[in-house]
């Protein structure tokens, strides 16, 4: 007979890290996309407009982000799948119109900003509409779901009212 210390604990599932871990885990995973992910738009904008070229590898980098947040930052312990690479487009879309709109304003208040100033904005752009995407990715789109019924409290109505005597520590002592 085995002893009961020496039983190896049993695992029912992968617990989802909490949000401080999926944040710094976002930051890393995103964050370190997102900057791969700028060099190569400023490689691709010598070759045609950069709003085509922010397009191009924000497509490409949210596919890749939303499998390391599947299967790292939020810990759901499988890929993504459909679904939520469709919700994460979503999300991404808004990053890209957030990048965009902040490029175009940099252009209109300096008409030929230089390669450091075009970057500086557009990671700056980049980690605020990134702190909106970890909020909607991890309440909505990677958002553990219930493995049951949600309980509910049960409220029980006697219809005889009760005297207050009876409810007394005594009485309840006495098993009346």
């Amino acid at each position: 007979m085995r002893s009961q210390l020496a039983a190896e604990p049993e695992t029912v599932g992968v617990a989802a890290p909490g949000a401080f871990v999926s944040f710094v885990r976002f930051v890393v995973c995103g964050g370190g996309v997102g900057v791969l992910s700028s060099g190569a738009v400023a490689l691709l904008a010598g070759a045609m407009p950069w709003v085509v070229a922010n397009a191009v590898i924000t497509v490409a980098s949210t596919a890749l982000c939303t499998e390391l947040h599947a299967l790292f930052t939020f810990g759901t312990g499988k890929r993504a799948g459909w679904r939520r690479h469709w919700q994460s487009a979503g999300s991404a879309t808004a990053a890209y119109a957030v990048t965009s709109l902040a490029v175009l304003v940099l252009h209109l208040v300096q008409p030929s900003p230089g390669a450091l100033t075009e970057q500086i904005v557009y990671l700056g752009a980049s980690g605020l509409a990134g702190a909106g995407r970890f909020v909607v990715l991890r309440v909505f789109v990677f958002a553990p779901k219930p493995r049951g019924p949600v309980a509910t409290a049960a409220v029980s109505v006697c219809p005889v009212p009760v005297s207050p005597v009876l409810l007394s520590p005594l009485v309840l002592a006495a098993g009346a």
